[in-house]
């Protein structure tokens, strides 16, 4: 039996940050991941000479004040090497307009606005202020959703006036903004709003809260941006690593957990795992549990069955999505079509749209003068789990062709300029990542989960915690760095630690 204050399972970006920032404030940790490397959905892998960025290819929160950074300072530890995306993205429609580039500037993102969407301004104006006020209160590091009077607490002092206006809009959804504003048939900027809310809160212009909506769109401009990170995505996790190291946290590769039981005798937290040939058992008072919550439903057997309201809450939670990845390598002199970004987004009549990602000239991913191409869509997980192999097979294979088409087309690749092609599916990610069916992301950004409505990291067992990208605010490596501090104010405010801030 091996004891510490707190058990984290999970080392990705969200299990490494509260991990290390309960372990700077003094507490013992055990780090579990089952994995041979930390990272999750924002990790890498290497195949010949490149290095291929599994989920997640760009970064917010690394600006002065934003989450990622204020996380970097506290810890006293480096932030990952990074230049900032502009364009942050170039989106095609696809329908023989200029295609839309995202510019960190705001000068010339209110420019490109106006110019790609006429009449707009209100909108756009509207978000920016949902926005401000939504920054503002995130960096007073609120509670949300609230489960006990201190939680309560939290959520008053991060308030502040502009909180009020915009709360009336919790249960509105960016199509209701459009509305206001007299936007509500104005098909391409609707087109364009469902291409980019898609990525970052699993909904479309008409199930994405307003709340949240709001920021992702803004999240590209100054002050804030999206970051391009040097050398890989796994930077990230390896500078939160370093931490970990200096203050003794005990992180542990390639145990996958079993069960998660409560110790009545102790009143402790058990937590049994195994590798290829041993099994071990983890003791701690709390306990943070940063994988998807469904699959609590098969670590938690047993104590779930005293919780039925809960058991059948994470039961009903919203079926996940799943992603299809195209990785790839290439000369970048092979791609014919002016590259003015490393993110692009295109409307696809097969798949609905693209989201790729393309690697920079001697950023540490491929050999110089040569890129990594990666291209994504979403996809149902049940349509993939539920093949035999051959069909399998067939269909993955299929996909392949397909993605490989549609890119050569969009930017202008001879088929035998490909130096590597391989697909990931939906198997290839639980594999990965031991999510339950390889679910990418959390849970749908609507009115219905997103902040006061949301799944909370207060579990109604004491002492067991989640974090994560199906916690407020929601995913990305920003998001579940905000949920990360979040659940460890919680922890260190039942240790008599209640006033702790970054």
């Amino acid at each position: 039996m091996r004891k510490s204050e707190v058990v984290v399972v999970g080392a990705g970006i969200a299990g490494l940050t509260s991990a290390a920032i309960l372990s700077k404030q003094g507490l013992s940790v055990t780090l579990i991941e089952s994995h041979t490397q930390s990272g999750g959905c924002a990790g890498t892998f290497k195949r010949k000479n490149y290095i291929f960025d599994v989920g997640a290819t760009q970064v917010a929160g690394l600006e002065k004040g934003g989450i990622h950074s204020r996380i970097f300072d506290f810890l006293d530890i480096p932030s990952p090497d990074a230049t900032i995306l502009d364009p942050a993205c170039i989106v095609d429609l696809k329908d023989g307009g200029k295609p839309i580039s995202i510019w960190y500037k705001k000068s010339k993102w209110i420019a490109e606005q106006e110019m790609q969407f006429p009449g707009s301004q209100r909108f756009w104006k509207l978000c920016a202020l949902i926005h401000q006020s939504n920054w503002i209160f995130a960096n007073n590091n609120p509670v949300l959703p609230i489960n006990n009077f201190w939680d309560f607490s939290q959520l008053l002092k991060a308030l502040v006036p502009s909180n009020l206006v915009t709360g009336i809009l919790l249960k509105s959804t960016i199509f209701d903004l459009l509305r206001i504003c007299g936007l509500s048939k104005s098909e391409r900027l609707i087109k364009f709003l469902n291409l980019q809310l898609k990525l970052y809160s699993q909904e479309d212009v008409y199930n994405t809260a307003a709340l949240y909506g709001s920021t992702v769109l803004q999240m590209c401009q100054q002050p804030h941006g999206l970051w391009h990170l040097k050398n890989s995505m796994q930077s990230l996790s390896e500078s939160l690593e370093s931490s970990l190291i200096k203050t003794g946290v005990n992180l542990i590769f390639g145990q996958e957990v079993n069960s998660i039981s409560f110790d009545d005798l102790t009143m402790c937290w058990k937590i049994s795992a195994k590798s290829k040939k041993n099994a071990y058992v983890y003791q701690a008072k709390d306990l943070i549990y940063t994988a998807p919550p469904q699959s609590l439903l098969r670590h938690l057997k047993k104590p779930l069955n005293r919780k039925q309201n809960y058991k059948n809450r994470l039961r009903n939670l919203p079926a996940p999505s799943g992603a299809i990845v195209f990785y790839s390598a290439l000369k970048k002199e092979h791609i014919k079509k002016n590259i003015s970004s490393n993110h692009y987004q295109f409307v696809s009549h097969e798949f609905g749209s693209l989201f790729v990602s393309i690697s920079e000239d001697g950023d540490g991913r491929a050999p110089k003068g040569e890129v990594t191409l990666i291209a994504s869509i979403f996809t149902q997980t049940k349509d993939w789990f539920k093949l035999d192999k051959e069909n399998y097979l067939k269909r993955k294979k299929d996909f392949l062709k397909k993605i490989t088409l549609e890119l050569e087309s969009h930017f202008d690749i001879l088929s035998e300029n490909w130096l590597h092609r391989e697909l990931a599916t939906p198997l290839g990610f639980e594999k990965w990542t031991n999510r339950p069916n390889g679910m990418v992301g959390g849970l749908g950004q609507n009115p219905d989960i997103f902040g006061l409505f949301g799944l909370s990291s207060r579990t109604p067992f004491e002492g067991l915690w989640l974090c994560g990208d199906s916690i407020y605010p929601g995913e990305g490596t920003a998001g579940v760095s905000q949920s990360a501090l979040m659940v460890s104010r919680q922890i260190l405010a039942t240790k008599g630690i209640e006033n702790f801030s970054l």
